[in-house]
């Protein structure tokens, strides 16, 4: 028997977004998956835009703008689809784009997480930054893809049509099971954005879940639909909360020696924002610090509260050497590049 299927696109001001992609999913999803729109809280004439034009769409109203997290977690509680794909709004997808996401989570009951094959919307042979391939982390917290390394892009030439089990799939279009979404207490809101989606599957491996790429469904993202990557504050949020899921999940005996050496290569990346001549990249780096700082009791308090939960590592998809040296020093561009011998 067939999953139900939700798709739950969030927005916030993003009638741009709506005009440009709500038609595309729409029609891509007819007898497949009811279509929502979580609105947190716009000001703009989105909602008015969606029930003139698209009245089949659903919109999950939210009182006020709780960010990814807030906003998806609201919008967990109220669908009942087994299945629920969390799509960011400047994301087309492409005909037939549900049936290989549908079908593996038929094949394994154990699969938790999904995500497609995600391609750079504006170039489109070329692999997108928020997911590309599937994702990875190296041995100290890096995350990366198939695909993407740090700023890297790869072009799709097939290299990565296997499907794999991953550590990440991409908040940008993540297919998730909602009961294993609700069970691990879905979104952190202390995250607000970025990272969120790495910390949720951390979570869901740690619970036993398995984390997928599915090739056979793609996906184009614009990306940086709601931050840039030319904002510092997506730069806050990055080194921030990248400390944060280190902190929460990581077991004790890594933890301490991964936070202190993570802290020292984030001041070198500030330095080197500075010698860049972007000084606002790196007071958000030194802003990340104090901010971590800051929520060290909250963080605290997660990692009890996940005591349940096995304090496993490394888990499927970890990369046992140093992406910032592989990267850096010897010059390894592509996935590929990396020693295939070191993967979980």
């Amino acid at each position: 028997m067939s999953l139900s299927v939700g798709v739950a696109i969030l927005n916030w001001n993003g009638v741009e977004w709506l005009k440009a992609f709500l038609g595309n999913v729409v029609e891509n999803s007819k007898n497949q998956a009811k279509v929502y729109v979580i609105d947190n809280a716009s000001t703009d004439d989105s909602v008015q835009y969606i029930a003139k034009y698209f009245p089949e769409v659903i919109v999950l109203q939210n009182k006020f703008n709780s960010g990814y997290t807030g906003g998806y977690n609201f919008g967990m509680t109220l669908l009942e689809e087994e299945i629920v794909i969390l799509l960011n709004s400047d994301v087309e997808v492409t005909p037939n784009w549900l049936d290989p996401i549908v079908r593996e989570f038929n094949l394994d009951s154990n699969l938790d997480a999904l995500q497609p094959r995600i391609l750079n919307q504006r170039s489109k042979s070329q692999f997108e930054y928020a997911g590309a391939a599937g994702g990875f982390l190296d041995s100290w917290g890096y995350p990366f893809c198939r695909g993407r390394i740090f700023q890297h892009l790869e072009e799709d030439h097939g290299q990565y049509n296997d499907k794999c089990n991953v550590f990440w799939a991409s908040g940008a279009c993540l297919a998730v099971r909602r009961n294993a979404y609700l069970e691990i207490g879905g979104l952190d809101p202390l995250f607000f954005a970025h990272f969120e989606e790495i910390d949720l599957c951390w979570r869901i491996q740690r619970r036993g879940g398995k984390i997928l790429y599915c090739p056979d469904s793609t996906v184009y993202h614009v990306g940086g639909g709601t931050l840039s990557n030319l904002n510092p504050k997506k730069t806050f949020y990055n080194f921030r909360n990248n400390l944060f899921v280190l902190f929460k999940n990581l077991p004790r005996n890594p933890l301490f020696v991964a936070i202190f050496l993570r802290l020292i290569l984030d001041g070198m990346a500030g330095a080197l924002f500075l010698i860049q001549g972007k000084p606002k990249h790196t007071m958000a780096v030194i802003k990340a610090h104090f901010s971590f700082y800051k929520h060290f009791n909250q963080l605290r308090e997660r990692r009890k509260e996940l005591k349940h939960l096995p304090a496993l590592w490394p888990l499927k998809g970890v990369y046992q050497k140093s992406l910032v040296l592989d990267y850096f020093l010897l010059g390894k561009r592509k996935f590929e590049d990396l020693d295939q011998q070191k993967f979980t």
